[in-house]
């Protein structure tokens, strides 16, 4: 089992950046395939990006490729998501997943953090 808690949440302006952070709990976090999601208001929740256990491998949605970077630091325990060039439509909370197998769908993904809210102003 992992816990999970999301920070560097915020308010930032259209075209400004953030990086979301993950920590994860345990001595078994590289075992974990990790992905982040995100949930707006009056729509489903929706995947982000996915990275493999050791990093090597990583996908995103075409909503968000070429602007966000999804990366890990087994050695810290901890995922990372850069977000550059944000639009008002990123706007949502922000969960990080983690799983022992790839996913692109939240029910592939068996633990969750509590979310972090980035909101994108125009």
């Amino acid at each position: 089992q992992v816990q999970l808690v999301e920070s560097g949440g915020g308010l930032v302006q259209a075209g400004g950046s953030l990086r979301l952070s993950c920590a994860a709990s345990g001595r078994t976090f590289s075992s974990y395939f990790m992905g982040w999601f995100r949930h707006a208001p009056g729509k489903e929740r929706e995947f982000v990006a996915a990275i493999s256990w050791n990093g090597d491998n990583s996908y995103y949605a075409d909503s968000v490729k070429g602007r966000f970077t999804i990366s890990r630091d087994n050695a810290k325990n901890t995922m990372y998501l850069q977000m550059n060039s944000l639009k008002p439509e990123d706007t949502a909370v922000y969960y990080c997943a983690a799983n022992h197998a790839y996913g692109r769908r939240w029910i592939d993904y068996a633990y969750w953090g509590q979310g972090t809210q980035v909101t994108v102003s125009s």
